[in-house]
């Protein structure tokens, strides 16, 4: 077995057995999915939203957005918008599981959602929301290749966060924590970010709780 393929095998063995933090807080919600290839080297699906947008212009996303009325669940609101934004089939998406809650700058609770897709998909994005849409390899990430860490602080809480640059993308923010979940609980990592890693830090202003504690 490559080692490549023995990524997608221990990631499926790992996140069926995760149980994933759920936070129970009342904001707007969103879902996001994190979507990998079948391939002999498995890519991670990624985009670039358009500069124009009002709200992250130009950063590097995992497909996704807000939940609508309609959808029934938030696995939902990830297959519609990855189709919506790449032209991601949601029947061709094998849902491996979900991760854990996250809590946006703007204050929306996104949910990740981790499945396979098969390699040989053409995704066009949508240029009304997105620059372009990229393929980041699973296996890049192993080595913990950060140009360095964003220390966010959050009502007293340091976050480690790191941040990747991956030809001309930069990806950090709630991207780069979803990927450290991912790296963590779905292949076994010795990734924390609430543990400070080696290297570069930079300090970000302490960020106040966007909700109450229930």
């Amino acid at each position: 077995m490559s080692n490549q393929t023995g990524l997608i095998t221990r990631l499926t063995e790992r996140l069926a057995h995760f149980t994933a933090r759920p936070l129970k807080v009342r904001l707007p919600e969103a879902a996001v999915l994190v979507a990998i290839t079948q391939a002999a080297e498995p890519e991670i699906i990624l985009t670039q939203r358009a500069a124009h947008m009002s709200t992250h212009a130009g950063q590097v996303a995992f497909p996704g957005g807000k939940r609508d009325p309609q959808d029934l669940s938030l696995e939902q609101t990830a297959l519609r918008e990855a189709h919506e934004e790449v032209n991601l089939p949601p029947e061709d998406v094998q849902l491996l599981g979900r991760l854990s809650d996250v809590i946006s700058l703007h204050g929306m609770k996104v949910t990740p959602y981790v499945g396979l897709v098969p390699d040989q998909l053409v995704l066009t994005p949508c240029c009304q929301e997105l620059a372009s849409v990229f393929r980041l390899p699973l296996s890049w990430l192993l080595d913990d290749p950060r140009t360095h860490t964003d220390v966010i602080h959050v009502a007293g809480q340091a976050i480690y966060i790191p941040s990747y640059t991956y030809q001309e993308y930069r990806i950090w923010g709630l991207s780069a924590l979803i990927l450290t979940e991912l790296l963590q609980q779905g292949l076994g990592l010795d990734m924390d970010p609430y543990r400070q890693p080696v290297g570069r830090l930079v300090h970000h202003p302490e960020r106040p709780l966007p909700f109450q504690p229930e």
